[in-house]
């Protein structure tokens, strides 16, 4: 089968696509014949070794070198290993958290499959999945988002962003959102922002208080890291939640004292692979993103479908921050009349 591997980490050079044998599922593990995998920073991370000598319990964000890239992925069950009980051959699955699907075939740890409903097209499921799973454990278990509630979403054009902005209005919550184009701005606001502001001269810390009368949101959802950490404080109430939940300009300095001085806030930084440690979890969340699909009360922008030769390109659009949205990687060429006439 095909596969994109890396041997060392580096840049895009280091990208390999190879032919390996189809691996086999052990027991309590399934097959997946992958139709579209998801692209995303995890995967430019892991490439440029930023997991490595992680000292994460979760062995989801360490893996040795040689390694077939890619953590999320929407196809059907082709084979079944031992112990497993609740799936069959022929079922439409997605998944995040298991590494290899850069590939046509991957093998998944059964518990990790969510269900994905004749009402989901597969792409989409692929695009939804690993940012779907995290919108939702961040807007609904970190942020207690609700209609007395107010939010910054920093990065709100991006795949992750969008969907918090969407569920954390679907709450009833105000929500001032971040981008650093017009063009961005425009895909918040359609994701229902209340407020969208740059980053320049810290506009966005102006908007909060402008929104809040002064008092500052409840939360900070922050994926920018550094350059936007000491904003991130400013546009929060007295004891107010800061979540770091990416680092895209880099890890920001930590002074604890700056928190008390800022009015008591709290500080966290989780990872995805805490909030979906069970099948249970797994499903409940992938229901609820799924069930929005469906229903159009959610909307996952696909950026743009790469062909499986396209990954190198994938990786220097989302490096350059060229990319509004989900980038997908289309494994299964079967798939490709449907898409192009979709993205028409």
């Amino acid at each position: 089968m095909r596969a994109i591997q890396i041997d060392r980490y580096g840049g895009t050079e280091v990208l390999q696509e190879r032919d390996i044998p189809v691996p086999q599922p052990g027991p309590r593990e399934v097959r997946v014949k992958i139709a579209y995998s998801g692209i995303n920073f995890m995967d430019v991370y892991t490439r440029l070794g930023r997991y490595a000598g992680s000292g994460a319990k979760s062995g989801h964000y360490q893996a040795g070198l040689p390694l077939t890239l890619g953590i999320e992925g929407a196809g059907h069950i082709d084979a079944i290993g031992a112990e497993v009980v609740d799936w069959r051959i022929g079922d439409r699955v997605a998944y995040a958290l298991a590494r290899g699907s850069y590939a046509d075939y991957a093998v998944v740890p059964a518990w990790q499959l969510a269900r994905v409903p004749d009402s989901v097209e597969l792409d989409l499921a692929a695009a939804a999945m690993f940012q779907g799973l995290t919108a939702h454990y961040l807007a609904f278990d970190i942020g207690s988002l609700g209609s007395d509630r107010s939010c910054l979403v920093h990065a709100g054009s991006g795949g992750i962003g969008q969907l918090l902005i969407q569920l954390a209005k679907s709450t009833g919550a105000k929500v001032v959102a971040t981008t650093s184009t017009p063009e961005k701005a425009a895909v918040a606001r359609r994701c229902g922002a209340d407020v969208v502001a740059g980053y320049a001269n810290d506009e966005y810390v102006d908007a909060v208080k402008d929104l809040t009368g002064g008092e500052g949101v409840a939360v900070v959802f922050d994926s920018v890291g550094a350059a936007t950490f000491q904003g991130s404080m400013r546009a929060l109430k007295r004891k107010g939640l800061l979540v770091l939940y990416g680092a895209n300009s880099g890890l920001p300095e930590i002074n604890p004292m700056e928190l008390a001085d800022n009015g008591s806030l709290f500080f966290t930084r989780p990872r995805l692979a805490d909030y979906v440690a069970d099948a249970e979890a797994v499903k409940r969340r992938a229901q609820r993103i799924f069930e929005g699909l469906a229903d159009n009360s959610l909307q996952v922008a696909i950026a743009r479908v790469y062909d499986f030769g396209g990954v190198t390109d994938a990786h220097r659009a989302l490096e350059e921050r060229r990319s509004i949205g989900k980038s997908i990687l289309r494994v299964d060429s079967s798939t490709r009349q449907r898409i192009v006439a979709k993205s028409a």
